[in-house]
């Protein structure tokens, strides 16, 4: 069996540290600017990715060639590189082409937009006057989706318009007028298309909510069940989720109709992330200490987590002066320029990413080296999102925790 990394749940074993790491008394941690009550002692942020050989490989019970599903989505399929279905698209894909409403427990990286896409390009090539609305939290997220759709759906003349916050909704309102057969939007900007009556749920028999317990965080849980009420009934809709709250299982509850339900068992942490911290001593520079990282060999592509957006372009512009290639995104920023930041790190035309952590929800980037956490996140699933942007698909990656 080939050997896999997973983490040791000890931290007895040594550590290699980037900065001499002194005793920490629990006692004398203190938080800092946290804004919950979570206390996090930095032996938090250390575990170090160990070989074994126990760890369970997961076998599908399907090949894409098996799913009854049209025979050009399947070349597209080939031609994205999919070799065999994840988890949680062997487990769902099935389900969604037989109509069945769906509750799919997953976190983001575990192909979980490809087990909803492709079953509903397959059943929009089967009949083009079904529409599909796709409810999501963040304006990358939709865009994010909205490429993955492209890229399955190519010379299929299957169309999607994007519905967000923070971009020209004069274009989105035109797109909505060339009856998409895919709407991917943000609650708040649809609410506010559907109040214009520019966009008309009456045709939607199909509707995702994917990443249902951000966008509940995110305060939009009003918005969800007004759109939700709106569209016909009968319909086929499909929830992801990380986690299920009470209030999403409300929601469950008043809009699926006996939903298959499916737990995708994943590691809260991939188990190919090193993680440890950098310590800052007592009128130390951070900026300097970072600076000294980010030219060691290996930081070749690496994302930047700080806690205020002013403190994220501030630290990006910094960087730039200190003759980095460096990009930020964050919420002051226009959609267009986040967009243009991300697609230059994706293409690896600058080292460094700096993001906030709302900007850089749901973002699936290949490739990035390290994850730092030049600001202590505020709670731990902050913490876990975060590193979770490296060390994916079944590679290795490195996440560091700045400690003052």
């Amino acid at each position: 069996m080939p050997q896999k990394k997973h983490f040791s749940h000890s931290h007895k074993g040594p550590h290699r540290r980037f900065n001499a790491r002194p005793h920490f008394a629990r006692g004398n941690f203190k938080r800092g600017n946290f804004s919950t009550g979570v206390h996090m002692h930095p032996s938090t942020f250390i575990n170090k990715a160990v070989i074994t050989e126990e760890a369970p490989h997961f076998v599908p019970e399907h090949r894409f060639a098996d799913f009854l599903i049209d025979d050009s989505l399947k070349q597209a399929i080939v031609a994205k590189g999919y070799k065999d279905p994840t988890p949680i698209q062997d487990r769902a894909i099935p389900h969604i082409l037989r109509g069945a409403d769906v509750v799919g427990v997953a976190n983001t990286g575990t192909g979980k937009t490809g087990a909803f896409l492709i079953p509903l390009i397959h059943k929009l090539l089967l009949n083009r006057n079904d529409r599909v609305l796709i409810m999501v939290p963040t304006r990358e997220l939709a865009l994010q989706i909205a490429d993955e759709f492209n890229g399955f759906a190519k010379n299929m003349q299957l169309y999607t318009t994007v519905c967000v916050g923070g971009a020209s909704i004069g274009a989105q309102i035109a797109g909505l007028r060339r009856r998409p057969h895919v709407v991917i939007g943000t609650p708040g900007r649809l609410k506010d298309l559907l109040e214009r009556k520019v966009l008309v749920l009456s045709a939607f028999k199909i509707a995702v909510l994917d990443e249902a317990d951000r966008m509940l965080d995110m305060g939009f849980i009003n918005d969800m069940r007004k759109i939700l009420a709106l569209l016909p009934t009968p319909r086929h809709t499909l929830f992801f989720s990380a986690t299920i709250s009470n209030e999403i299982e409300k929601l469950i509850g008043e809009f699926l109709h006996e939903p298959v339900r499916i737990k995708v068992a994943t590691r809260e942490i991939a188990a190919g992330i090193d993680q440890d911290i950098v310590r800052v001593p007592q009128g130390g520079d951070k900026l300097t200490i970072l600076h000294d990282l980010l030219v060691k060999p290996g930081f070749d592509k690496v994302l930047i987590f700080g806690r205020t957006k002013h403190g994220v372009e501030k630290l990006s512009k910094k960087l730039i002066e200190r003759g980095f290639k460096a990009e930020s995104i964050h919420g002051n920023k226009t959609q267009g320029k986040r967009q243009k930041a991300l697609d230059l790190f994706k293409r690896d035309h600058v080292q460094v990413l700096v993001a906030t952590d709302v900007a850089a929800r749901g973002l699936d980037i290949s490739g990035v080296s390290h994850v730092i956490n030049y600001d202590l996140p505020a709670t731990r699933e902050d913490y876990v999102h975060r590193i979770g942007r490296t060390g994916r698909a079944g590679k290795s990656g490195k996440a560091l925790t700045f400690v003052e």
